[in-house]
């Protein structure tokens, strides 16, 4: 009931009396397990977090494969989870009220989810390139490569008026998953590709009579 609420009228307007109406439970009970409307919050966030399986990402990102590979495993977890249909309606709404104004709660789920998982893929794909993971040409691999996926997490609102036929079945989303991975991959190798070719150039006019 509570992540309703949140996700109908976003954090600022929610209370925790409208939640507990909603829910027939009494406010004392919430206030004795939640301690206030944050800690309410943080909760919900919390278990939509383990509704996404998150843990099926964080396992994904653990794989101690060759960068493409990893790209490849990578790409189909991140997409499978942002493209369920069986997640509450609820969950897109309070995602979709974040983005539009977080909180703190949601910097907690951020630093505490995604910036490990964000900073994991920084350190492969800036090795594949030859580069620091600060480094802005990683970052902006690293953005493309998810931003791919994020275009698909809510279908059923503008991208399906863009794209109408769009069903994401399981075969869909696979096939969606391995255009990204090789859309992806064939970029950041051509990439990788030329750093090496610089580095030889460069190599070679340091060092004119070895080279």
């Amino acid at each position: 009931m509570a992540g309703e609420v949140f996700g109908a009228v976003g954090y600022e307007a929610a209370t925790i009396r409208r939640i507990c109406r909603r829910a027939r439970k009494n406010i004392a009970l919430v206030k004795y397990h939640f301690g206030d409307k944050q800690g309410l919050y943080t909760a919900v966030l919390q278990e939509s977090i383990r509704a996404a399986r998150v843990e099926d990402l964080r396992s994904a990102i653990d794989q101690n494969a060759p960068p493409e590979e990893f790209l490849r495993i990578l790409v189909k977890a991140r997409l499978r989870m942002a493209t369920r249909q069986d997640l509450p309606s609820w969950y897109f709404r309070i995602m979709m009220h974040e983005f539009l104004q977080p909180t703190p709660a949601m910097k907690r789920m951020v630093d505490e989810v995604s910036r490990p998982m964000y900073d994991r893929v920084r350190e492969v794909i800036g090795a594949w390139l030859g580069l620091s993971p600060d480094d802005e040409k990683t970052r902006l691999c690293v953005n493309s490569v998810f931003g791919q996926v994020f275009l698909y997490a809510f279908p059923q609102n503008l991208f399906s008026q863009l794209w109408p036929d769009l069903k994401l079945t399981p075969a869909h989303v696979k096939r969606i998953a391995d255009h990204i991975a090789s859309f992806s991959v064939s970029y950041i190798r051509e990439q990788s590709t030329r750093g090496q070719n610089r580095d030889v150039r460069e190599t070679t006019e340091a060092n004119p009579i070895t080279g």
